[in-house]
C-alpha cells in the first residue's frame, strides 16, 4: 500500500522518505473537499439545463463552456491576484462566492438567471483554484528539492484528492436528486460554507518563502513564452476532449439506458480508477517516459476512447449492453488523464518567470478555458446535427490527437 503523505510505500522501512507538510496536506484536501461539493451538482446540470429548464442543446452546450470559461479562462486572474495578496484572501474569496452562485443556481429558473448563477460559481473557482494549485506546485518543488521525489508525484496525490472528491460528489447529487436539483445545489453550497469556516481557521496569514509580486510586466512576458504557449494549447485540446463526460456522454447514456440513471456510476467509475491507480501510474510513467511523451500516450488513450464508442455505436446497442461503450470510454479517458494532468502541472513551473507561478498556472486553465468555449458550442452543434451517429465521436477522437501534436518538443 502507498502511503498518500510521503509518497513511498507503507510499512517499508525508508530512512530518505520526506513526509508532506502540513500546508501541503491542508492543500490536498482543500482538493477533496472542493470536488465534493462540486460533483455534487456539475454532472446533472446538463438535464437540468434540457428537460428542467427546456433550453435547446446548442444552448445546453453554450452554457456548459460558458462555466468552464467563466472558471478556465479566468484562472488567469486569480492567479495573478495570489501572486500580488497572497493566497489566503482569494481562497476564502472564492469560496463564498461558491455558495452565493451555488444558492443562486438552485432558485434560478430563467436562462439568464442560471446564465449569471453558472458565470458566478466559474469566476468562484477562477479565484480560489489557481491560488491553491500554484502553491501546490511551487510546494511540489520545495518537496523534490529536499528529496522527497519527483514532484509529480505530488502532483499526482493533488489529482487522487480531486477525484476521490469527484467519487463521493456524484453519488451524493444523486441521492439528493431524489429530492429535487435544488437540493444538490443547497448541499454543494453547504460545502463551501464549511471549507471556507475551516480555511479562514487553518490556513496561514503568510505563507513562508512565497514573495508577493508588485512589479508589471508578467503577461508580456508569457505571451512570448512560446514553449508555455504550445503547452496551454494542448493542455486545452485535451481539457476540450475530457469535458466530454459532461455534454456527449450524458447524451450517449441517454441513449443507451433511456435516462441518466448510470451517469453517477460511471463517474464514481472514473474516479475510483484514478483514486486506486494514479499513484501508481505516475510512479510507472516517471521510470519509463519523459513528460513529453508520457502526455502523447494519454492523449492517445483519450482518442481511443472516443473511438470505442465511435465503432459501437452503428451496432445499436441499447439497455446494459449499450452503456458498455460509454464505460470504455471513461475507462480510457480516465486511463489518459492519470498521464496527461499530473505532468502538464508539473512542467509549469520550470516556464514560468520567479514570483509568476500562480499567473502562469492561471494562464494554463485560461488558455484551455477559451479552447473549451469555442469547442463546447461546436460540439453540441455536432451532437445535434443528426449526422450518423459515429460521426461527432470520430471528430472528437480527432482533438486529442492533434493536441499531442501541438506539444513543445523539449521537456
Amino acid at each position: 500500500m502507498t502511503s498518500l503523505f510521503t509518497g513511498r510505500k507503507a510499512g517499508t522501512a525508508d530512512r530518505a522518505a520526506v513526509p508532506l507538510s502540513p500546508l501541503l496536506r491542508l492543500l490536498v484536501l482543500t482538493q477533496l473537499a472542493f470536488n465534493i461539493g462540486f460533483f455534487a451538482v456539475l454532472p446533472f446540470l446538463s438535464e437540468h439545463l434540457g428537460q428542467g429548464i427546456g433550453m435547446a442543446g446548442w444552448l445546453v452546450g453554450f452554457v456548459l463552456g460558458l462555466r468552464t470559461f467563466s472558471q478556465q479562462g479566468l484562472f488567469v486572474v486569480g492567479g495573478a491576484l495570489a501572486d500580488r495578496y497572497g493566497v489566503r484572501p482569494v481562497v476564502l474569496a472564492g469560496c463564498g462566492l461558491r455558495i452565493a452562485g451555488f444558492v443562486w443556481l438552485g432558485f434560478a429558473e430563467r436562462t439568464w438567471a442560471v446564465v449569471a448563477a453558472v458565470l458566478l460559481i466559474g469566476f468562484a473557482a477562477a479565484l480560489f483554484s489557481p491560488a491553491v494549485e500554484s502553491e501546490v506546485a511551487r510546494q511540489a518543488v520545495l518537496w523534490e528539492e529536499a528529496g522527497g521525489g519527483d514532484r509529480t508525484r505530488v502532483l499526482a496525490l493533488f489529482t487522487v484528492a480531486g477525484q476521490a472528491g469527484a467519487f463521493v460528489g456524484p453519488l451524493l447529487g444523486a441521492l439528493l436528486l431524489a429530492v429535487d436539483f435544488r437540493t444538490a445545489c443547497l448541499a454543494g453550497a453547504g460545502v463551501f460554507v464549511l471549507v471556507l469556516a475551516g480555511h479562514a481557521w487553518l490556513l496561514p496569514q503568510h505563507i513562508p518563502g512565497r514573495a508577493r509580486v508588485r512589479a508589471k510586466g508578467g503577461a508580456r512576458l508569457l505571451l512570448r513564452n512560446r514553449r508555455f504557449l504550445a503547452l496551454c494549447c494542448a493542455y486545452g485540446a485535451y481539457l476540450l476532449a475530457y469535458n466530454q463526460l459532461y455534454l456527449a456522454l450524458p447524451a450517449e447514456v441517454e441513449w443507451a439506458a433511456g435516462s441518466q440513471a448510470p451517469l453517477a456510476w460511471l463517474f464514481a467509475l472514473s474516479s475510483l480508477l484514478v483514486v486506486t491507480a494514479q499513484l501508481p501510474v505516475t510512479r510507472w510513467a516517471g521510470e519509463r517516459l519523459a513528460p513529453r511523451r508520457s502526455m502523447v500516450a494519454g492523449l492517445t488513450l483519450v482518442a481511443a476512447g472516443f473511438a470505442v464508442v465511435a465503432v459501437a455505436r452503428p451496432a445499436g446497442w441499447t439497455g446494459a449492453g449499450g452503456l458498455v461503450p460509454a464505460a470504455g470510454f471513461v475507462v480510457l479517458l480516465t486511463l489518459g488523464q492519470m498521464l496527461v494532468a499530473p505532468v502538464a502541472r508539473a512542467w509549469v513551473p520550470d516556464l514560468a518567470e520567479d514570483g509568476r507561478l500562480g499567473l502562469y498556472t492561471g494562464a494554463l486553465s485560461s488558455v484551455s478555458g477559451l479552447i473549451v468555449l469555442a469547442g463546447s458550442s461546436a460540439t453540441g452543434l455536432l451532437l445535434d446535427s443528426g449526422l450518423p451517429a459515429a460521426v461527432p465521436w470520430l471528430v472528437l477522437a480527432a482533438v486529442p490527437l492533434a493536441a499531442a501534436g501541438m506539444l513543445p518538443r523539449r521537456a
